[in-house]
């Protein structure tokens, strides 16, 4: 390999944990090259729930490089799959999604891909087009390729059944099928998050079987969501959405802790480490502070789903809201009776929280206020006025209009 491949290889693992194996995809991007024959790049994701979040973006940014050195990506969308509800990384059962559930998230992660992803060089698959027509026999035939050892020798798997917990014969089936979409698609590499692994080695097993030359396996890291512990999630509440609004993203961004800063650097916006390491200097040497190196991450990541001039109003009003105490210009309105309301009902009734609960320990914990003024009673009772203003948490206002 020449001096140019050796740099294209160097880039393309770049930020990835594992990778069976360099020498492999070192082998495959050479025949590619020489056949004028674009590898087949392949990511599966389950339309669990809506919306993509920046964990689904650090794979599909790794997914974009392989683009733009000239090869296609197979996106499959798990519409089959999602039914069963993949067992990765869960210490428990996981709740299946009903079919009316996954073709709507589908249909939103079909638009949101390619906000990251060149729509030229990537197929779209749905796993129903070969899954949903196999026979019961077709099943049989294609679990005989699989034993129960090495199913149990994953991890999460080998956890429960020591520690009695259920494990559905459907959870056993599901990395068999995701491994059948590598065969079925016959990828060259498939990508995934390190709680992937399992199910991305069992694809090169199910392909030798099959008789097609494994593909290569790579892993990339979970980026920790808002709370700076556990991974990007819906479902924990700690994720910044891609099609939320700029100010959002902003807002969201701007909450994580310094220490994941250079973590989002990296996987977000793939900054290379010298120029990351120069920015880190600049905060331990105290010439930038911290609060500003966050402010640019939050505008360059409101930029790649967006505009600039978006990020820089996001940045303005962030500013004006959080360092200058103002009001948001795009506050939204609520209509209301004008009779006393509760301030908990008041805030559910907003939309400002999802329950009473909510709206309780918000106010117990400070986080709410009328016209700048801290409410912290629950039992308080607020006279309405026009064009009061309520704030509950950090980000989330309302004025109020009488009806």
């Amino acid at each position: 390999m020449n001096i140019q491949g050796k740099e294209l290889l160097k880039g393309l693992v770049d930020r990835t944990v594992d990778i069976h194996s360099t020498h492999e995809l070192s082998k495959k991007l050479q025949v590619s090259k020489d056949e004028n024959r674009p590898l087949r790049i392949k990511l599966g994701a389950d339309p669990s729930s809506s919306d993509l979040h920046l964990g689904h973006v650090v794979v599909l940014n790794k997914l974009r490089e392989f683009q733009d050195a000239g090869h296609t990506i197979v996106f499959i969308i798990g519409d089959f799959t999602g039914m069963i509800g993949d067992p990765s990384g869960q210490s428990k059962t996981r709740v299946s999604l009903s079919k009316e559930e996954v073709e709507e998230n589908a249909k939103t992660y079909q638009e949101q891909v390619f906000k990251v992803l060149n729509p030229k060089q990537t197929e779209i698959r749905f796993n129903s087009e070969w899954c949903g027509s196999m026979s019961f026999e077709d099943v049989i035939r294609l679990t005989a390729h699989c034993t129960v050892a090495q199913i149990l020798a994953r991890d999460d798997f080998s956890k429960r059944y020591t520690n009695h917990q259920p494990i559905s014969l459907v959870e056993f089936i599901y990395p068999i099928v995701q491994a059948y979409d590598s065969v079925m698609v016959q990828a060259d590499v498939e990508l995934g998050g390190t709680d992937q692994l399992f199910n991305l080695l069992l694809g090169r097993e199910l392909q030798k079987a099959y008789g097609q030359e494994p593909q290569v396996v790579m892993t990339l890291p979970l980026l920790e969501g808002l709370d700076g512990i556990h991974k990007m999630s819906k479902s924990l509440n700690n994720y910044v959405g891609i099609t939320e609004s700029p100010k959002e993203i902003f807002g969201k961004v701007m909450s994580i802790s310094d220490e994941l800063i250079w973590r989002y650097f990296s996987l977000i916006l793939c900054m290379r480490e010298d120029e990351r390491k120069e920015i880190e200097q600049s905060v331990v040497s105290g010439t930038r502070h911290p609060r500003d190196i966050k402010d640019e991450l939050a505008q360059n990541i409101v930029a790649m789903f967006y505009s600039q001039t978006d990020a820089q109003h996001a940045s303005q009003e962030f500013a004006a809201v959080f360092k200058n105490k103002e009001v948001p210009e795009d506050i939204p309105e609520v209509q209301m009776s004008g009779d006393p309301i509760g301030i908990l009902n008041l805030l559910t009734q907003t939309h400002l929280t999802t329950s009473n609960g909510e709206a309780r320990r918000l106010v117990q914990q400070g986080g709410v206020s009328i016209d700048e003024q801290k409410v912290t009673d629950p039992t308080f009772q607020v006279k309405l006025k026009k064009g009061m203003i309520i704030k509950a948490g950090k980000r989330k206002f309302v004025k109020i209009l009488l009806k």
